[in-house]
C-alpha cells in the first residue's frame, strides 16, 4: 500500500510528459511559382513531395513547479514541440500528457483582431484564452497599465507597433497565474525597461509554483531562470540535465 501511494505522489508531480513524440512535415519538392503551376501539376499528378522530420522521437518530463529550459540552433524543433505541447499542433506519432492547464506565449497577438482597439483586444484575446468577462474587467486597469498603452488603447491594432502589440499580448496573458506557462522568446519583446518588466512578472510566476517550458537564445537568461535544461538538436534530444551542464557542454559544442 505504502509503494502504491509512493508511486502516485510522484506521478502526481509530473506535469508534463512527452513520449516518443515525433513530427514530420510534407514539403513539395519543386518550385512553383503561382496557383495556377500548383493546380496544373496537381491535376496530373505531378507534384513531389520531400520530407522535413521537425522531431525525432522526443521524450522527457516536467515535474510541478519546474522552470525547464530549452535550446538549439534555428530549426532545431524548439518551438514545434511547445506547439505540441499546448496543443497547436498534433504530433505524427507519439503523445503527450499535460496534467493540468496551460497558458502558451508563443506567437504574441496572434489571437488579435487588427481593426479592432486595443480595449476590445483584451476581450477578444482574453476570452481565447479561457478568462471570463468578469475577470478581463476587474483586471482591465492592471492590463493597461502594465502594457504601457496608455492612450492608445482606444485606437485600431492597425496603428500599433509591433512592440505595441506583444506588451498587450504579454499582459493579457499573464495576468492569471497559470499551472503550467510555455514560453518562447517573449522576453525580447519591446524596449530595455520592458523586457526587464516582463522578466520579473516571469520570475513572479515561477516562483509561485507555475510549471515553465521556456525558449530562448540567450544563455544567460536560461542559465539564470532554469532549473534544467533541454538541448534539441535536429529534432532530437541531444542532451537532458542540470542547467548549467547543458548550458556549458552547448556552449563548448
Amino acid at each position: 500500500m505504502e509503494n502504491q501511494n509512493d508511486m502516485q505522489n510522484a506521478e502526481a508531480k509530473t506535469m508534463i510528459e512527452v513520449n516518443e513524440v515525433s513530427m514530420h512535415f510534407r514539403m513539395a519538392g519543386d518550385r512553383i511559382n503561382s496557383l495556377k503551376e500548383y493546380i496544373i501539376k496537381l491535376l496530373k499528378r505531378k507534384l513531389s513531395y520531400k520530407e522535413f522530420v521537425a522531431l525525432d522521437h522526443v521524450s522527457f518530463e516536467v515535474k510541478k513547479g519546474e522552470v525547464v529550459g530549452l535550446i538549439g540552433h534555428n530549426g532545431a524543433g524548439k518551438s514545434t514541440i511547445l506547439k505540441v505541447i499546448s496543443g497547436i499542433l498534433r504530433p505524427t506519432s507519439g503523445n503527450v500528457k499535460v496534467r493540468a492547464n496551460v497558458v502558451p506565449l508563443l506567437e504574441l497577438g496572434s489571437g488579435f483582431d487588427m481593426e479592432m482597439t486595443g480595449r476590445e483586444n483584451v476581450f477578444l484575446n482574453g476570452a481565447i484564452l479561457g478568462y471570463s468577462e468578469e475577470f478581463l474587467q476587474e483586471k482591465y486597469d492592471e492590463i493597461v497599465a502594465f502594457a504601457e498603452i496608455g492612450e492608445f488603447i482606444d485606437v485600431p491594432l492597425r496603428n500599433y507597433s509591433s512592440g505595441m502589440t506583444a506588451r498587450l499580448a504579454f499582459a493579457i496573458a499573464t495576468v492569471v497565474e497559470p499551472e503550467i506557462l510555455i514560453v518562447d522568446e517573449v522576453l525580447s519583446v519591446g524596449d530595455a525597461n520592458f523586457q526587464e518588466k516582463s522578466k520579473r512578472r516571469m520570475l513572479e510566476l515561477m516562483t509561485g509554483g507555475a510549471t515553465v517550458l521556456f525558449v530562448s537564445h540567450s544563455l544567460p537568461q536560461i542559465r539564470e531562470m532554469c532549473d534544467r535544461v533541454i538541448w534539441l538538436d535536429h529534432g532530437k534530444v541531444k542532451m537532458f540535465g542540470d542547467a548549467a551542464e547543458v548550458c556549458d557542454a552547448y556552449a563548448a559544442g
